[in-house]
């Protein structure tokens, strides 16, 4: 392999992996709002359900703060919903 075709190769493994990386934490994103919007919840009342601040619920929901795993499980159990992860 030609050492341009190696960086060329490497560059677009490193772009797909963080479009595929932004896709997932839009898509979640999206899932907690459309979840807390169902049951008509306001960001103070999940906040008072999980303990985690109305002010980062916000900035999860903007995309402007990367939850912890422990805060997705809080809002997961906040929201009656379970937390799933999968390796693929």
């Amino acid at each position: 392999m030609s050492r341009n075709r190696g960086r060329v190769l490497f560059f677009i493994n490193k772009l797909f992996y963080r479009e595929k990386k932004a896709y997932h934490e839009v898509h979640l994103r999206l899932q907690c709002l459309d979840a807390r919007n169902k049951q008509n919840l306001t960001q103070k009342e999940l906040s008072q359900r999980t303990g985690i601040t109305q002010a980062d619920i916000n900035r999860i929901e903007n995309g402007t703060r990367n939850p912890s795993l422990n805060m997705l499980n809080r809002l997961a159990e906040g929201l009656g919903m379970r937390l799933k992860l999968e390796h693929k």
